[in-house]
């Protein structure tokens, strides 16, 4: 049975709206509802048309969040009365933003979904620091990884992931890792030195964004110092090295 709506799962991208695609600009502005992410901007938000209907499903870990169950429910019941939804999503829909769970909702109601990618925090994250995620000399490759898993999930193995980039000469890319970065520390620890740099780049790309820059070994210890919260990007890698010689070069001359 076909519907007159369409849900459209839109990437947000990191905050900052000039980051949008122009894909998802035209989106934004063509929907009659939006069902928005918590950590979507209001700038970004500013595009909806003056009668549009923007509902907010805030999903942030550490928060009260609107189940993913209802989230489903309202897509599917927006577009079965004819609206032209969309779903905007902080970075992008398909990196640790849920669109996945989406889509199969979507075609298993029988809903006409696309998808538009958005830039993830990630790669932001990397080039607000000045620094590649991957270069032929100091990383060859690059994994985006959740430091907070589904409840009930089994753990992340972070040891196996520690051997992997040692071995593969990887950079790791950690979401949502703020809070359970001693864990993590400690773990990575079994396979990479205490010296491997280590950035966290705080609301990448917003007002207010915060970089620091320190060590694996010291990496909680900075988080605590630093009091950074979510969100937060942990990239640990040789890559972040240039950053960090040019971190202490600068407390060198200016104390």
């Amino acid at each position: 049975m076909n519907h007159p709506g369409t849900v459209t799962l839109v990437g947000a991208g990191p905050g900052d709206p000039e980051l949008l695609t122009l894909k998802a600009v035209k989106a934004i502005q063509a929907a009659t509802v939006l069902m928005v992410d918590d950590l979507v901007s209001p700038e970004v938000v500013a595009f909806a048309a003056p009668g549009a209907r923007v509902i907010h499903v805030g999903k942030r870990g550490g928060c009260r969040s609107t189940p993913q169950s209802f989230i489903h429910k309202l897509m599917v019941t927006a577009a079965r009365e004819g609206e032209q939804v969309v779903r905007l999503k902080g970075g992008d829909p398909f990196i640790f933003g849920r669109g996945g769970e989406e889509l199969e909702a979507l075609r298993e109601a029988g809903i006409g979904v696309r998808v538009i990618n958005g830039i993830t925090a990630g790669l932001s994250a990397a080039t607000a620091l000045g620094v590649p995620l991957t270069h032929r000399d100091h990383a060859h490759g690059v994994l985006f990884i959740t430091g907070h898993g589904q409840h009930g999930a089994p753990a992340t193995d972070w040891r196996a992931l520690a051997a992997t980039a040692r071995e593969a000469r990887l950079t790791l890319v950690i979401y949502m890792g703020v809070s359970g970065a001693a864990t993590i520390q400690d773990e990575l620890l079994t396979g990479l030195p205490a010296a491997t740099p280590v950035a966290v780049v705080h609301r990448v790309s917003l007002p207010g964004e915060r970089q620091v820059v320190t060590t694996l070994g010291e990496l909680a210890a900075t988080i605590e110092r630093e009091a950074l919260a979510s969100p937060s990007v942990i990239v640990v890698g040789d890559v972040i090295g240039s950053v960090a010689v040019a971190a202490q070069a600068l407390r060198r001359q200016f104390g």
